[in-house]
Parts: C-alpha cells; sequence; structure tokens
C-alpha cells in the first residue's frame, strides 16, 4: 500500500551513489541556509509593517492638526 521501511532505505542507498554524502551535506546546509533567510525576511517585513503603521498614524495626526490650524 505504502512505502516500506526497506524501499526507502535502497532508495536512500541510490541516492548517496549517485551524489555523494559531501553534496548532499551542501545541499542540505544551503537548504537550511535558504528557510532560515525566509523566516527571517518574513520577521523584518512583519516589523517593517508594525513600524510604518505606527509613523502613519503619526504623520495623519500632525497632518490633521496643520489643516485645523489653516482653516482656522
Amino acid at each position: 500500500m505504502g512505502i516500506s521501511v526497506t524501499q526507502l532505505l535502497i532508495i536512500l542507498a541510490i541516492v548517496i551513489v549517485l551524489f555523494g554524502t559531501k553534496r548532499l551535506r551542501n545541499l542540505g546546509g544551503d537548504l537550511g541556509g535558504a528557510i532560515k533567510g525566509f523566516k527571517s525576511a518574513i520577521k523584518d517585513g512583519e516589523n517593517d509593517k508594525k513600524i510604518s503603521e505606527e509613523e502613519s498614524s503619526t504623520i495623519e495626526g500632525d497632518v490633521t492638526v496643520e489643516q485645523e490650524k489653516a482653516e482656522k
């Protein structure tokens, strides 16, 4: 029905023979670095969004006050 443990071991052995352990280790390191970079970019984007929301509300308040003074 599904893939058994022995089938997975055979596939793993074939992959190791084809690519070698050094290339697989480098590939794993590159993949881990890419995931880490992606997560940090998401966090930076969320922080930038929060900062821009705080700044935009302050700017809108300043503009409103200046407009009220100009109208008087």
